[in-house]
């Protein structure tokens, strides 16, 4: 039962002393919650209230399903903005068929990850390399920031790639609306010094009061400076599952795109705060699980796509969040907040709400990455860049499926193209060593002892086979080839056909091929195929038992435990 409902592991061992700290993170982040919640709605596209009703059902089945206990499920600026602009290609952002369209999409994002919770599928998103995701995001928190120039620069900007954007902004100058820009401006400055206070502070309700305050006082309205005006009150309205069949095929890809992309955000996020904690397990399926029902409930009290955010579950753990409670006090002061409150929203400007948005997708932007990769790893820096340039010039699920074929091509390569060394003896000792790495080994003009570090399967057997076939021209004098094995634990039947022609071949030159430190799965693959009577006389426990073996053809003493099968 613990299993499926992880509710219960924290629930029937709560402590009193977890009870203030979650009540102080819950109110905390629920505050937090209310102004980024719309915020990231008017990123969507989507009516600000929209925003509060992600904020409340969906935390609510996230912490009675989720694993993390201090994960802060929600709106985020990432799903946003795949929202905005996939959605977007279908209707016009705001109108009542884009509205239903983010929605179902919610319900499609849930059922994706649940299925693949439910499957054990979580490793999927393992195919999405670091470098590249965080290329994506950073061109990706780019893009947001430039989305909303046209509320922070109080003129209409009309969408577009981000040079498009700035093309748009020289051209259009002198349209800026200046108490709009300014108020904006002043809005990114206290955000930014309250940030750098205290990040327990919330900043952005601070911001959202301090507009409301300048609108209504000041009269900014007549001066041009656009407001959220009415924002209706009451719950979420239910309406259950609405599937749209005519919609659905041209949601899947986006669909797929923030099933995964928020799931990566999420678990990163909840792994590095769980190594802090050691009284729970973070488990990869059930978090998947937990985040697919938060959506597919959510989307029936008119939810649109949520997941894990990095700022907020930041500061949830900082408040002092111990378990799923404090989720709850933050969807229960949202839920306060829709039933009472919404009313004093009427004088939010936008241009606040935009300055929440760009201060929020400013961390997204990982330059010290990217800094990180040139100085470690160039083939990543590259990855990294090619994905950030793709995203910013042909767009977001253009990007993501750059980067998607990127890591899948890196892949390919590196699974097709493991590393192999050549060894020598280090002198005094049975060690053996890459040649290419250490100084005055002992080698044998007549015999090469390598090592293939990888699985020997059908991508990379013609890697294996070339490399062999190299070293024979390279190294004429070649009589004996032992092959160091353990770091192959298995080969399948493409990798056991190759191996009997290249060891007939290798014959037919009068030249032996050998095996040494044989483990057993890839044992058992010898004894019950055609390769056992190619190779079992020339398998041996260790290289220098095999080396004797060659130069004074003694037989070895431990020949039992060369070839011992469970087959036999």
């Amino acid at each position: 039962m613990r299993q499926f409902f992880p509710i219960l592991d924290w629930i029937t061992q709560y402590k009193k002393s977890y009870l203030a700290g979650d009540i102080t993170a819950g109110l905390t982040v629920g505050v937090m919650l209310i102004p980024q919640g719309m915020a990231y709605a008017m990123l969507a596209g989507l009516p600000p209230i929209y925003g509060l009703y992600a904020s409340t059902i969906p935390l609510i089945i996230y912490a009675i399903f989720g694993t993390s206990r201090q994960l802060a499920v929600g709106p985020v600026a990432m799903v946003a903005l795949l929202i905005s602009s996939g959605v977007g290609q279908l209707a016009a952002q705001g109108s009542p068929e884009f509205i239903q369209l983010a929605i179902l999409l919610a319900l499609i994002v849930g059922v994706i990850q649940f299925l693949m919770g439910f499957f054990k599928l979580g490793f999927l998103v393992n195919f999405l390399s670091h470098p590249v995701i965080a290329g994506f995001t950073s061109a990706a928190a780019v893009i947001i920031g430039f989305s909303q120039l046209k509320h922070l620069l109080g003129f209409n900007i009309p969408r577009g790639k981000v040079h498009e954007t700035i093309l748009a902004v020289i051209n259009n100058y002198q349209d800026i609306n200046i108490p709009t820009l300014t108020l904006g401006l002043v809005g990114i400055l206290v955000l930014v010094i309250l940030k750098r206070i205290n990040r327990r502070i919330p900043g952005p309700l601070i911001a959202v009061v301090l507009g409301i305050l300048a609108v209504y006082f000041l009269n900014l309205e007549t001066s041009g400076v656009k407001i959220v005006k009415n924002v209706p009150d009451g719950l979420p309205p239910f309406h259950g599952l609405r599937w749209d069949f005519e919609k659905l095929s041209k949601l899947i890809p986006i669909a797929l795109t923030i099933a995964f992309v928020g799931f990566m955000e999420s678990i990163a996020v909840a792994k590095a705060i769980h190594a802090k904690y050691k009284d729970y397990k973070l488990i990869p399926n059930q978090e998947l699980i937990g985040l697919g029902l938060a959506n597919i409930i959510g989307s029936m009290f008119s939810s649109f796509p949520t997941t894990g955010g990095f700022s907020r579950t930041a500061v949830n753990d900082q408040a002092g969040a111990r378990t799923g409670l404090a989720a709850i006090m933050s969807a229960f002061l949202i839920i306060i907040t829709l039933l009472f409150f919404t009313s004093y929203f009427y004088f939010l400007p936008k241009a606040i709400l935009a300055a929440i948005i760009m201060v929020a997708v400013y961390g997204l932007i990982d330059y010290k990455e990217a800094k990180h990769l040139w100085k470690t790893d160039r083939t990543d820096f590259w990855l990294f860049i090619i994905t950030a340039l793709g995203t910013l010039t042909l767009g977001i699920e253009e990007g993501i499926m750059i980067g998607v074929i990127l890591s899948m091509s890196m892949l390919i390569y590196r699974v097709s193209y493991p590393h192999i060394a050549q060894l020598g003896k280090v002198p005094g000792t049975d060690l053996y060593r890459n040649i290419d790495r250490f100084d005055n080994l002992i080698t044998d003009q007549s015999v090469a002892i390598m090592r293939f570090d990888a699985q020997l399967y059908f991508a990379n057997i013609n890697s294996f086979r070339n490399y062999i076939e190299e070293l024979i021209e390279q190294r004429p004098n070649v009589k004996h080839i032992l092959l160091d094995a353990k770091t192959i634990n298995n080969i399948d039947s493409s990798a056991v056909h190759m191996l009997k022609d290249l060891i007939a071949e290798l014959k037919q030159k009068e030249i032996l091929f050998y095996m040494v430190d044989v483990k057993g799965p890839l044992r058992d693959v010898i004894c019950r195929t055609e390769l056992r009577p190619y190779i079992e006389e020339h398998i041996f426990v260790s290289i220098s038992e095999a080396l004797d073996y060659i130069k004074r053809n003694i037989e070895p003493q431990s020949d039992r435990y060369a070839l011992q099968s469970v087959y036999e």
